[in-house]
């Protein structure tokens, strides 16, 4: 019986990875559902390939000119998924990699209809844990983190209680400035802050890589995913990008998970736990020549003067809203930065000066509920972030 599986975000990286996964397993897969936002050439491709039997396509243009031109498809094209609640069936799997905050509502819904939901999705995380947790324990729907450093976390604990750990590690590359002096930050444009040294990835999380904000994210995401205390999370960095997390033990011992940067890797395993073998797969990427299985490895202290970001760990756990409104803000900051609006020195600035907003308190006490309260709290962080643009 073939396994049915939906994916939100399907043309971003991690869909596309997904897919190219599944197109070498091809006779083991239905596709219940795909989704995505505006790129019109390959929500078409990916139409026409995979037949899914719904795609949902949130772009209002791109969706009236995709479902003229699919009009006599067996696809049923859709803009929201309000729409699809009698027209759904269950998923056995579902990928959540729609990124932003976009992708809560969508996630929060696919919970309710798949038996496992892979997230990769850190905003979804960071805004909406306690909603994503409540509901997948009541319709028993497993949720498993897919990014690199969240999934190694969750295999290495396997087996361990939360008492037994002394401290665990999330590893950053450093970007592409790790080597960068302190007056060379002022010369940063986008093209330059994309281009990850190990990673191909899309230009927001490049440009988070690039501050280190993808690593407070992530210690965020560690917190809550594995109920872990802040205390016990920090961040080292290590240029190679083969070890994506490490356990430190009280008992002494340590453990890390070491491999390639690939998301084939995470995805994968996470797809089939454990029931298949890499090499059947490894063809849908280029080998890379320079992979080494056991080579030297470096780890190094976070350097605040090159990563001001790492300021703000200290600030986390400050309200229950603060992680929800630092992710809005710089949402909002990055995509600036992208446009050439603001200078890249300009994202932790600001962030910093709304952590220190008259009316910052306000909102960061608030513990939302549902996603209508998260919204209202993340709409005054763009608010208010823009206003501080201006």
């Amino acid at each position: 019986m073939k396994i049915s599986i939906s994916i939100l975000g399907s043309t971003g990286s991690i869909g596309k990875t997904a897919l190219k996964i599944i197109d070498e397993k091809k006779n083991n897969f239905f596709i219940n559902l795909l989704s995505a936002n505006k790129n019109f050439t390959l929500i078409s491709n990916q139409i026409k390939k995979y037949k899914p039997k719904i795609y949902v396509i949130t772009n209002k243009d791109i969706y009236k000119k995709i479902k003229k031109k699919f009009n006599k498809s067996k696809t049923k094209i859709k803009n929201d998924f309000e729409s699809l609640k009698s027209n759904l069936k269950p998923s056995d799997i579902t990928i959540s990699a729609i990124p932003g905050i976009a992708g809560l509502e969508p996630t929060i819904n696919m919970i309710k209809r798949s038996k496992k939901l892979l997230i990769a999705n850190k905003e979804s995380i960071i805004c909406g844990w306690s909603i994503i947790n409540k509901i997948s324990i009541k319709y028993n729907t497993k949720i498993v983190p897919i990014d690199s450093e969240h999934f190694s976390i969750l295999k290495l604990l396997e087996n361990h209680k939360i008492s037994e750990i002394k401290k665990i590690y999330i590893t950053a590359s450093g970007g592409p400035f790790l080597n960068y002096k302190v007056n060379q930050f002022k010369k940063i444009t986008p093209k330059i802050a994309i281009k990850h040294p190990r990673w191909k990835m899309g230009k927001k999380i490049s440009v988070d890589s690039s501050t280190l904000m993808n690593k407070i994210l992530e210690l965020i995401e560690a917190q809550k995913i594995f109920n872990i205390p802040l205390k016990k999370l920090d961040i080292l960095i290590h240029p190679e990008s083969l070890v994506h997390a490490i356990v430190e033990l009280n008992n002494g011992l340590t453990k890390f998970i070491y491999h390639e940067t690939s998301m084939i890797i995470p995805i994968a395993n996470a797809i089939f736990d454990k029931n298949f073998h890499l090499n059947e797969i490894l063809k849908i990427k280029k080998k890379n020549k320079n992979y080494i299985p056991i080579k030297d490895l470096t780890f190094k202290n976070v350097n605040p003067k090159i990563f001001p970001v790492i300021m703000i760990k200290k600030r986390l756990n400050e309200h229950p809203s603060t992680p929800l409104i630092i992710n809005s803000s710089n949402e909002i900051l990055v995509d600036q930065f992208l446009q050439k609006k603001i200078p890249f020195l300009s994202i932790i600035k600001i962030i910093m000066n709304i952590l220190n907003d008259r009316n910052y308190k306000k909102y960061a006490i608030r513990s939302p509920k549902n996603i209508n309260q998260i919204n209202e709290i993340n709409m005054w962080a763009k608010k208010v972030t823009l206003e501080k643009i201006k």
